[in-house]
């Protein structure tokens, strides 16, 4: 009798027990991924079909349409995903951070709920990311061919180097495979599995040379003309700035600092007309950055498969995202940095056949400081205090969320380096987007010049103007047509200006620490 009993209450606490198992995560994210540039989420390039396993991934889950970076630049924004916390709270503003092991935060709330942890491919936030259990993680951005790898258990960092050979993305592929083949199963997993792809100089594996060969990649209007678009911030009084300020696709920027800083002079000089070596650098621009997408893609479907080979997939959440989104053309703009859609929206798609009905979208604004509280929970875990992103697993859930929050804030903060980007923030809500060209390194001009490039640098990175910009996303989705000097939204800035100026006190964003910046914030305030 006694042992019947005991068989019985087996059976009760079984289900129980199961019901209670903790999902694996496992944490995709790819380099300057784009969100025009994945099918489920349409546009101009949806036809050309470039990623149809994470299309497939988007049906079976949720693909959420607002999700932004709050700086859209490697470092922090990976700084930011990590430690749930912004720039001047994490403490990474610009590539040249470096995010303290103790902020490390997403790793260690895991491992507190019982999970393995590990990161694989691009880390990018320079000190040793200690608080995983296993890592393998490129030097800085890593190269595309044959990249080499510190590995945790290989001597001490950084000179735990390992060398591999193949394309970056297929090796990456690999590891976590590999790694997911040698894992201990007994606890539940985390894996973070990082691409270099598709960041510029978008070296794309051999096999893709012929996608896209005979292919007329369709051109957004706003590269040839958009004469309402930015403001001085942005062009220059009368447009004396336009050969400075952004670089891009067409031979209009004119610098020359280290390498062409206009795509179309990068590939064809100045030998053919200015619109038609234009059309080809876009066409260049996009195929190659296409084909390291595919790459990508293709890797996906392999590791995909793996988990449903294995009976992982139906109990690990897997979540992709981009570390923020890409300028593809766009306003005559290539690279990362901007305000603009393209560059602050990041993809955001989450797999939880446990939880989320198939073929689910949300409007819903979120950022990059809301992932780690989000992963957390989905673990099992409360949010903590200390990070100022929150969890948005009500929506996951089908639930709505409560007091959440209208806008989300963005703030870039080198000014010209490397891509000729003026600093800038503001906010965006679902309607409106409202952003302020402060136009001012947050080093002093000498300690600048220092730093970055020393004599070759001085006189470049000059003070640019301090304007604002208005864009009514509603009927101006593209943002081709600053409001902001047109009275009809004078209540509406009113009100934008109020939850800015709230925002950045909230989260501890108002350069109490840079007088210069500041000076100009309040001096250029009701501008």
């Amino acid at each position: 009798m006694k042992y019947i009993f005991i068989a019985l209450l087996a059976c009760i606490l079984l289900p129980v027990s199961a019901k209670k198992k903790q999902p694996n995560i496992i944490f995709i994210m790819s380099d300057d991924h784009t969100a025009q540039a994945i099918g489920a989420y349409g546009g101009l390039l949806a036809n050309l079909n470039p990623t149809p396993n994470l299309d497939k991934l988007a049906a079976g889950g949720i693909r959420f349409e607002n999700a932004f970076c709050n700086n859209s630049i490697c470092t922090p924004s990976r700084a930011s995903i990590i430690s749930g916390q912004y720039p001047q709270t994490n403490g990474v503003l610009d590539l040249d951070g470096a995010l303290d092991p103790e902020k490390q935060y997403l790793p260690k709330e895991l491992k507190a709920l019982g999970y393995s942890t590990a990161i694989i491919g691009k880390w990018h936030l320079k000190k040793e990311p200690i608080n995983f259990d296993y890592y393998k993680v490129l030097h800085s951005q890593g190269k595309y061919f044959n990249p080499t790898f510190r590995e945790k258990g290989k001597g001490t960092w950084p000179k735990n180097e390992v060398k591999t050979e193949g394309h970056s993305t297929d090796v990456i592929t690999d590891l976590s495979i590999d790694y997911l083949k040698n894992l201990d199963k007994s606890k539940p997993f985390f894996l973070a599995h990082h691409y270099k792809a598709p960041h510029d100089m978008f070296e794309y594996a051999p096999r893709y040379e012929d996608y896209l060969a005979d292919i007329e990649i369709p051109e957004p209007s706003s590269m040839y003309n958009q004469p309402f678009w930015g403001s001085e911030g942005t062009r220059g009084k009368n447009d004396s700035l336009i050969h400075y300020i952004g670089t891009s696709i067409s031979p209009r920027h004119q610098q020359k600092i280290n390498y062409d800083t206009n795509y179309s002079d990068r590939w064809f000089g100045d030998s053919i007309d200015a619109s038609l070596a234009t059309h080809l650098a876009y066409q260049k621009y996009l195929k190659d950055y296409l084909r390291c997408v595919k790459g990508v893609d293709d890797n996906l479907g392999r590791l995909f498969q793996y988990l449903k080979d294995e009976g992982l997939w139906e109990n690990t959440i897997i979540i992709y995202t981009g570390d923020q989104g890409m300028m593809l053309g766009e306003h005559d703009l290539i690279d990362k940095r901007w305000m603009y859609e393209e560059a602050m929206r990041m993809p955001f798609i989450v797999h939880n056949p446990k939880m989320i009905e198939k073929n689910q979208v949300s409007d819903l604004i979120i950022n990059n400081t809301d992932y780690a509280p989000t992963m957390i929970e989905l673990a099992g875990g409360k949010t903590p205090d200390y990070m100022q992103g929150k969890s948005f697993i009500n929506t996951l859930q089908g639930k709505p969320e409560v007091n959440w929050r209208k806008g989300t804030y963005y703030r870039y903060w080198m000014h010209i380096i490397h891509h000729y980007v003026p600093a800038h923030f503001g906010i965006r809500t679902k309607d409106y987007k409202l952003i302020f060209y402060y136009g001012k390194h947050y080093l002093p001009e000498e300690e600048f010049s220092k730093f970055y490039w020393g004599k070759t640098y001085n006189g470049i990175a000059q003070e640019t103007p301090h304007t604002w910009e208005l864009y009514d996303l509603k009927n101006d989705p593209n943002e081709l047509h600053n409001r902001y000097n047109d009275p009809a939204y004078k209540a509406i800035i009113a009100e934008l200006k109020a939850e800015l100026k709230q925002t950045r006190e909230e989260l501890n964003e108002t350069d109490a620490n840079y007088p210069e910046l500041k000076a100009i914030v309040d001096k250029h305030w009701n501008d």
